[in-house]
């Protein structure tokens, strides 16, 4: 089943209802989920493009890239900021960085590391926090913290699923 590309996704932040504590788990279990997903599998199977994209492995260094955006964007909205700030929308990081010459263990242990490090953070919130909002500069909406961490979670999802058919594909 092809899923639509990232950036053709249109997102909804109307739900006004106080979500936040299962987007957390949601996200605290990315870096399990992975784990799960991944286990038994050989280098090559963890480093093969599927179609010219990315790898395995370039998928999770790429949710580690990202999560300092992700901690930033929190820190805009909680400092007050109109805009949150912009992400490299071309991805120069992830394609630059070599995941795929990273060992995988180290690759996984990096993201526990960095989305511990934004749980953290979030658990820290208080309800007010949670509803604070700044403009998303793609998007041109508003994202309260809690919209954010919800735009997180289905973009680990997003590239859980792409890893998936990277692992199930002939």
């Amino acid at each position: 089943m092809k899923q639509v590309r990232w950036f053709d996704r249109a997102f909804n932040f109307s739900i006004e209802q106080n979500i936040f504590p299962s987007i957390i788990e949601r996200l605290e279990g990315t870096p399990l989920r992975l784990e799960h997903k991944i286990r038994g599998l050989s280098s090559e199977q963890l480093t093969e493009k599927g179609n010219g994209k990315w790898s395995i492995q370039e998928n999770i260094g790429h949710l580690i890239d990202l999560e300092p955006i992700w901690q930033g964007r929190l820190e805009d909205i909680l400092k007050g900021k109109e805009i949150l700030r912009s992400a490299d929308l071309e991805n120069t990081k992830t394609h630059n960085a070599g995941h795929n010459k990273q060992d995988i263990n180290q690759l996984i242990n990096q993201l526990k590391v960095v989305r511990q490090t934004t749980v953290s953070q979030l658990r820290l919130l208080s309800e007010e926090d949670v509803f604070k909002s700044a403009l998303h500069p793609r998007l041109k909406t508003p994202m309260r913290t809690m919209d954010l961490f919800l735009f997180v979670a289905d973009h680990d999802d997003h590239h859980l699923a792409q890893i998936n058919s990277l692992i199930i594909q002939p």
